[in-house]
C-alpha cells in the first residue's frame, strides 16, 4: 500500500518505520515543523496538506498531529476520497462535524484513542470488570493515567476510553470529573486523574476499591510501536474491509468496526 502520514513528528516517524517494516511505501510525510518532512507547510495551510497528500498517489493517510490541527486537517483529507486513521487526540466534540463531512463527501475516516491492540483488549477487560463489581455496591470505582511531559492533551483520549467503558459497565456511574475535589464526590461521579511526568510512553489504572480490599487493572505500555504499529494494521484493516464490501464509505469508524 502507498501511504501518506500526515504529522511527522515522533509518532509520525515511528509508523513509517513500522509501515516499511510491514511491505508498505510510504510516499509522502507532511509537517508543519519536521524539516525532515518532504513535504513542509505552514501552520494552517490544509489546502496544502491536502494537495501534497493527493500529488502523492497515496492509497491510504495516517493523519497523527496535533489537536489544534487535526480538524483542519481532516475537513481537508476527507473528501479526497481515501481511507483515513486518524490517531491524534482531544477532539472528541468534533466527532459529529467529521461524520456529517464523511457522509456528505463520501469520505472514510477511522479514528481511535489508541491503536494498541493491548490497549484495546484492556477496553474490553475493564467493560467487563466494570459490569461484574457493579453488582457489589460496597466496590467504588476511579480512573488513572500518565503519560509524558510532551503530551498536549489530558485526560488523555485513552483514559476518556477507559472511563467510557468504566460507566458503560457500571450504569451508576453517570459523571466524570477530571479536576480535584473540593467536597466529598458524589455516588454518580467517575474520577478520571491525569500525571504528565518525564517520558512515560502511557500508563493506565482503573482501580476498584472496598472496605475489604482493593483491585488494580492496569495497561502499561512499554513504548509507542504498539501505538504506531497499530494504525498501520487499521489502515490495512480498513482498506480490506472497504474493498470487500464489509465497511462501505461515507462513515466515520472505529476500533470495534475493525477487531
Amino acid at each position: 500500500m502507498k501511504i501518506a502520514l500526515v504529522g511527522y513528528g515522533k509518532m509520525g516517524h515511528m509508523i513509517e518505520s513500522c509501515a516499511k517494516a510491514m511491505g508498505h511505501e510510504v510516499v509522502a510525510t507532511v509537517d508543519v515543523a519536521a524539516k525532515d518532512a518532504a513535504n513542509l507547510v505552514k501552520a494552517g495551510d490544509y489546502d496544502a496538506v491536502a494537495q501534497a497528500v493527493k500529488n502523492s498517489g497515496a492509497e491510504g493517510v495516517i493523519e497523527f498531529s496535533h489537536p489544534t490541527a487535526v480538524i483542519g486537517n481532516l475537513n481537508a483529507l476527507i473528501p479526497l476520497g481515501l481511507p483515513v486513521v486518524v490517531g491524534t487526540t482531544g477532539w472528541a466534540k468534533s466527532e459529529d462535524e467529521i461524520e456529517k463531512l464523511c457522509a456528505s463527501s463520501n469520505g472514510t475516516c477511522m479514528r481511535s484513542s489508541n491503536f494498541s491492540i493491548g490497549v484495546n483488549m484492556f477496553y474490553k477487560i475493564v467493560e467487563e470488570a466494570a459490569r461484574l463489581m457493579s453488582e457489589y455496591s460496597e466496590y467504588d470505582v476511579a480512573v488513572w493515567e500518565a503519560h509524558h511531559n510532551q503530551k498536549a492533551d489530558s485526560p488523555s483520549g485513552t483514559a476518556l476510553e477507559v472511563a467510557r467503558r468504566v460507566m458503560s459497565g457500571n450504569k451508576s456511574k453517570t459523571e466524570m470529573v477530571f479536576d480535584a475535589f473540593h467536597e466529598k464526590p458524589k455516588a454518580n461521579e467517575l474520577h478520571v486523574s491525569s500525571t504528565r511526568v518525564g517520558f512515560v510512553p502511557g500508563t493506565h489504572t482503573v482501580f476498584f476499591d472496598s472496605p475489604a480490599d482493593s483491585i488494580e487493572l492496569t495497561h502499561r505500555a512499554r513504548s509507542r510501536e504498539g501505538f504506531a504499529r497499530g494504525s498501520v494494521v487499521a489502515l490495512e484493516k480498513l482498506c480490506s474491509k472497504l474493498q470487500s464490501g464489509e465497511l462501505s464509505k461515507g462513515k466515520l469508524y472505529g476500533m470495534e468496526d475493525l477487531f
